[in-house]
């Protein structure tokens, strides 16, 4: 079972024939697809499974913290189920191929008291970006 189904069905989250292919779908490492992507793949394990329902779905993942909505440049929503565990992500500048990175060390802990502008700190987003190796 996916890391994300298990979260899900320990959260008790009714999990209907078209919700547990979108999980499916999202399930695996440096996962980061549009909703359309989810849409196709599901069709192919689903097929009557509808574009309303795989946006609905993602929606309520979004809204219960299971998968994260990644949003780079000007490009389309992306979804990300590594909701879980603290990470950055690197960009191609070319593709828009996305991975996660996982930097060592605190980034919070690396602003100086002066530059949080009074601001109690609870989070960072960072994305690198740069040239994948199949676009250079």
């Amino acid at each position: 079972m996916s890391d994300l189904l298990e979260r899900l069905r320990e959260r008790g989250w009714r999990m209907t024939a078209q919700r547990r292919v979108v999980a499916e779908v999202l399930d695996g490492d440096h996962v980061h697809l549009t909703a359309d992507e989810v849409h196709a793949r599901a069709v192919t394990r689903l097929p009557e499974i509808s574009r309303a329902t795989v946006y609905n779905t993602l929606g309520e993942l979004v809204s219960l913290g299971e998968v994260l909505e990644v949003a780079t440049d000007k490009r389309a929503k992306r979804y990300d189920p590594n909701a879980h565990q603290a990470h950055q992500h690197l960009v191609c500048a070319r593709c828009g191929t996305i991975r996660d990175v996982h930097p060592t060390g605190d980034p919070l802990a690396t602003l100086p008291d002066g530059e949080r502008f009074g601001f109690s700190l609870t989070g960072a987003e960072v994305t690198f970006r740069g040239v994948c190796p199949d676009c250079r």
